[in-house]
């Protein structure tokens, strides 16, 4: 017997590597001493060393069962670039910029192509970050994996300065949220999506379909947005005091978790410019309006607070990075 054998082919996996090197090797900055290749990754802090208190912010995420929708696809580069742009999205709500990314990829058989793919994704985002994709891994792992399935998973290490960190605990009744429009699902709520759409409404990934506004494959796959780059950019202006991600549990569960005691959110659900995906699962699957707002984003991807006399700036500056950012409610006393 051999390794091939058994399930596990070596060669493919070389194969990969061997055709992502250059998209890697592009997303790379002159802080990347040691890259992909070697047991370790080596970057240098030079940069971060002339900072007066720099604080290393770090997260861990995966895409989910949007693998789902890929593989049905046969598109994986999005997928690629999706875990990017959320990790960046996690470490933004403390103000952080991003410093590298590293990747995992898992599968039940190693296609080289698939993971090319992936990368290639991967590497577009990093480089639009300027975050250095500096290593990872691939795993071919046939016993843990269903035929034809496939995870992926990213780490984020970011930076920001002790001072600049964002305080939570400054945020007070009185405040504004501002919400910044999702470019779709993101990364969060594909189970339920999948089961309504496909096993219960009977849609195939290739349907035009009106009230989604398009093809449910292109739809279903579009990049989880980074706000990254505006966002920062707004930190030079204004004083912010609280970031979230919309992520898993929707608005009804991330942005209490930037709140102080005693102070919660009330939202003016009717400013929300709802995309039609939402719609189409929330009628196809009769799922409470409830529900919907603590699965999905529901055209929320971030949420921004500011006090009340920095809402035109806020809105002005972000304008100004192409986002498409309203006046979403504002933070009160509880019981009020």
């Amino acid at each position: 017997m051999d390794y091939k054998s058994s399930g596990v082919d070596i060669d493919a996996g070389n194969s990969a590597e061997n055709l992502i090197g250059k998209a890697v090797k592009k997303t790379y900055n002159a802080q990347v001493v040691s890259g992909v290749g070697g047991f370790g990754a080596v970057f240098s802090l030079a940069k971060v060393t002339k900072m007066k208190n720099p604080l290393l912010v770090s997260t861990v995420d995966g895409v989910g069962t949007k693998v789902k929708i890929a593989a049905a696809s046969g598109k994986w580069d999005s997928v690629g670039a999706d875990i990017v742009n959320h990790c960046s999205n996690d470490i933004l709500a403390m103000g952080a910029r991003p410093l590298f990314f590293l990747d995992y990829i898992a599968s039940s058989k190693i296609s080289p192509g698939q993971v090319n793919s992936i990368i290639q994704g991967m590497a577009q985002a990093c480089k639009d970050l300027d975050c250095p994709l500096i290593g990872g891994e691939t795993a071919e792992m046939p016993a843990v994996y269903m035929p034809g399935e496939s995870d992926i998973a990213g780490c984020m290490i970011g930076v920001v300065e002790k001072g600049k960190m964002i305080d939570y605990s400054k945020i007070k009744p009185g405040d504004v949220m501002i919400g910044l429009q999702s470019s779709g699902l993101h990364t969060n709520g594909y189970s339920l999506a999948r089961k309504v759409l496909f096993e219960k409404a009977g849609y195939k990934i290739d349907d035009y379909v009106q009230e989604a506004g398009g093809y449910l494959g292109e739809i279903l796959l579009r990049v989880h947005k980074s706000y990254s780059n505006s966002v920062l950019a707004l930190l030079q202006k204004v004083k912010v005091k609280g970031i979230a991600h919309i992520t898993g549990g929707g608005l009804e569960e991330n942005v209490p978790r930037i709140l102080p005691p005693g102070a919660i959110a009330k939202y003016d659900y009717s400013s929300i410019k709802v995309p039609g995906i939402f719609k189409l699962i929330e009628q196809k699957g009769q799922i409470p309006n409830e529900e919907m707002f603590r699965v999905f984003n529901m055209g929320v991807g971030l949420v921004v607070v500011v006090s009340q006399k920095d809402v035109d700036e806020t809105l002005q500056l972000l304008k100004m990075k192409g986002e498409e950012p309203w006046v979403l409610g504002k933070i009160v006393s509880r019981g009020k």
